[in-house]
């Protein structure tokens, strides 16, 4: 059977049509293997009402705009999947869609990894694992599934009419979780929404959004978030033209908030009494983030409207002042629980040594422990824009650099053998 020898690059989303464009200005011969179709998670495992946390202008490849768009637009999911496609297409990147990885492994006594495939092997001296980290859902083990309850990931979540009739406790106050509550809230119905540690910036303020002021403020290029920091969900929704998310404004509409999801017995689910904290926490960081933009306009001489209302923030609702700690599902109506709670990665067909006990990749920017292994699309890569469209682009410019270097290497020792020597 014959081995196909090209460099792989697995995962066909926007981290590996990044990380193509830019072997392809390197002149570096590579296949990127995609099992579905091209950006298939923004297609079949997104609700049907997502949008981007970014506007058109900013969260996008440099080499092309959003057609039909105002640049402070949010794009659809449809829309994000359509313009991934129409960019491999245009920088013709090497896809091969349908074919499933099964496994990584190197060599042995030779240079280079076999890379197995539901469409025959390949032989690479180059891996870049480019799946991202949306892989695996993340569901708690708080609920048993026989507690007579409808249980589902964000990722399984389409739409409203899809749930049982009664109400829904959203676990999770990410951009999912909060987008999720609201809109199912707006249809109807009786939504409890669980409420962890958070940020919560402002989605405009005085005529930017958001991400212009963490551009000008140097914050997306935080190498490492703070600590203590590192699962902290950010509140922010480009939904229905983008605005700032508002817990109060979410219990005002009658979303009832409540701490973390503790723990689950005889049809009782339990939460943290950190509702307060939590909330107080999210303003805090969104009133930090005011004080530095106020405080770089002034810096430069800007003139930009000045926006005092953005800090009234107004008084706890009794949600949060009398918190519910303890609630029996049946008895108040709840027959679903939507878990926002993110994802983890699945690199269990990536068979080298490239990863900690936990499973987590070791790497730095992107260049794998393992030699010749590499990864893109991971969360805070190489700063925090590491997850936008943009943030996977500049992390790919410098894997494909890493990849280029160890190329010149190898071919320096393929055009120059080192004479032998013997003893006289």
């Amino acid at each position: 059977m014959s081995v196909e020898e090209i460099e792989v690059v697995v995962g066909g989303g926007q981290a590996g049509i990044a990380m193509s464009e830019h072997l392809i200005d390197r002149r570096v011969p590579h296949v990127v293997l995609e099992r579905n179709r091209v950006a298939e998670r923004w297609r079949s495992e997104r609700w049907d009402s997502l949008v981007t946390n970014g506007p058109v202008w900013h969260d996008r490849f440099p080499g092309l705009e959003f057609t039909g768009l105002d640049p402070e637009d949010f794009a659809s999911k449809d829309r994000v999947a359509d313009y991934l496609e129409t960019y491999a297409e245009k920088i013709g990147a090497p896809i091969r869609c349908g074919v499933e990885v099964t496994s990584v492994r190197r060599n042995t006594g030779r240079r280079g990894f076999r890379v197995r495939t539901s469409d025959g092997d390949f032989d690479a001296r180059y891996v870049v694992a480019a799946t991202g980290p949306f892989q695996r859902p993340v569901v708690p083990p708080v609920i048993p599934e026989d507690a007579g309850l409808t249980q589902l990931h964000s990722s399984a979540y389409r739409n409203p009419a899809q749930l049982p009739e009664g109400g829904v406790l959203v676990v999770g106050s990410g951009s999912s979780g909060v987008q999720i509550a609201e809109e199912l809230r707006a249809s109807g119905r009786q939504v409890h929404l669980s409420v962890g540690p958070h940020d919560r910036p402002p989605r405009r303020y005085r005529g930017h959004d958001f991400v212009w002021w963490l551009g000008v403020l140097g914050k997306w290029e935080a190498s490492a978030p703070p600590q203590g920091a590192e699962h902290v969900t950010i509140a922010v929704s480009g939904a229905h033209g983008g605005h700032t998310v508002d817990f109060r404004g979410l219990a005002e509409r009658g979303i009832t908030l409540v701490g973390r999801t503790e723990s689950f017995q005889a049809g009782v689910v339990r939460f943290a009494p950190d509702l307060r904290d939590n909330i107080a926490c999210g303003d805090a960081n969104y009133l930090a983030l005011l004080d530095e933009a106020d405080a770089y306009v002034e810096r430069n001489g800007l003139d930009l409207p000045e926006e005092p209302l953005a800090r009234v923030l107004g008084e706890y609702p009794e949600s949060v002042t009398d918190p519910v700690l303890e609630l029996d599902l049946a008895a108040a109506g709840i027959t679903t629980v939507l878990w926002a709670t993110g994802f983890t990665a699945d690199y269990d067909w990536l068979r080298v040594d490239a990863f900690d006990e936990d499973g987590r990749p070791r790497h730095q920017r992107g260049v794998s422990s393992e030699p010749g292994v590499y990864f893109m699309g991971l969360p805070w890569q190489s700063r925090r824009g590491s997850s936008f469209i943009w943030g996977a682009w500049h992390d790919a410019k410098y894997v494909a650099d890493q990849i280029s270097i160890q190329r010149g290497y190898m071919e320096h020792n393929d055009s120059h053998p080192r004479p032998s020597h013997t003893q006289g």
